[in-house]
């Protein structure tokens, strides 16, 4: 059946770009809805596919399928490797199935606030993070780790999270990620594994109690309808990744290779100003809507105490020598860019 599928898709992108010989088509697909000016991911993949067109004289054209229409993130990140897509935005569920040592970006209560995760990812880490997953799947290029929309929350029907003991026993859903289980089990928290599809119906029905997203996806799925108290926790911090083809990449000259390059680093620019934009003002719609609270940072300091503890030995345990190395470097990367105040 998954032959069957890439063969149509294959068809498919052929037809769609019959007659047009003349410019190097690229073809992009991502997960979330089309609109450039509420959605962060879009705007990367449009920022990028413009940036691209005007400095090639559109030599290259970027065309951008939103929605999976060219199928989930796991779908478009194997035919990225197998070059029937030229490239793809995938998350850390699609990539941990081919490389497992993503998982020690789920280190929890890391950052002290965007600006670090933004001097972390766009700094030296991001570049050793990218050659170890290029290492990992030689068929592929990174050429970005773009915004996703700021860190995780947690709402809940229940009430507010403001000391650890508030999670003992509030059933939270949960993606089937390992590390995100081990983290809430930790905390005193039952993990919920369900499908985002069956999401709003559990909460809405008391199956669960509550769930873990950031900001502007739990105020874009209007998760507001069905809890009641939204708790910002910032215990998780979750990228996503530009990859593209290496096959195709390295058909391009070298001068167009620089322009993708530095029209990715232009989206990551545009996504986190978004993503920054989007987190302050969905988190001002949210409270309008439901009760949102902070926890003290002396109860923050307790959540992370237990929770580092517990990940730390999952770690130990699914790491690989090469991935725990990684995971050290990171450690020392998000320690030195917390400890830097701005412009001071």
């Amino acid at each position: 059946m998954k032959i069957i599928r890439k063969l149509a898709l294959t068809l498919c992108l052929s037809l769609s770009i019959s007659g047009v010989a003349s410019a190097q088509q690229m073809r992009v697909g991502h997960d979330a809805a089309p609109d450039i000016k509420d959605n962060v991911t879009h705007a990367y993949v449009a920022a990028f596919g413009s940036a691209v067109e005007l400095a090639t004289n559109k030599e290259i054209i970027v065309d951008i399928y939103p929605n999976n229409q060219l199928g989930n993130s796991e779908d478009r990140l194997q035919n990225t490797r197998d070059g029937i897509l030229h490239g793809t935005i995938a998350s850390l569920g699609s990539l941990a199935p081919v490389y497992s040592d993503i998982d020690l970006l789920n280190l929890p209560f890391a950052f002290d606030n965007m600006a670090a995760v933004h001097r972390v990812f766009n700094g030296p880490f991001g570049k050793k993070l990218a050659q170890a997953i290029e290492k990992q799947l030689p068929e592929i290029v990174v050429l970005a780790i773009p915004d996703t929309g700021g860190f995780f929350a947690v709402t809940n029907s229940k009430k507010p999270i403001e000391k650890l003991e508030d999670f003992k026993n509030l059933r939270i859903r949960t993606m089937t990620v390992p590390a995100h289980q081990r983290l809430l089990q930790a905390l005193g928290a039952q993990a919920y594994p369900l499908a985002w599809s069956e999401l709003y119906t559990g909460l809405q029905t008391g199956v669960i109690d509550g769930q873990m997203n950031p900001i502007p996806l739990i105020y874009r799925a209007k998760l507001f309808e069905v809890q009641s108290k939204a708790s910002l926790t910032k215990h998780l911090y979750n990228p996503v990744f530009f990859l593209v083809n290496r096959e195709f990449f390295e058909s391009l000259t070298e001068e167009q290779q620089d322009i993708l390059r530095t029209a990715a680093e232009e989206g990551v620019i545009a996504s986190q100003g978004l993503g920054r934009i989007s987190e302050a003002n969905d988190s001002v719609e949210l409270s309008k809507k439901i009760d949102v609270n902070t926890p003290p940072k002396s109860e923050i300091e307790r959540m992370r105490k237990v929770a580092v503890e517990a990940i730390d030995a999952y770690f130990e345990e699914t790491l690989s020598d090469d991935g725990l190395i990684l995971l050290d470097e990171f450690k020392a990367a998000i320690a030195e860019a917390n400890a830097k105040i701005y412009l001071k």
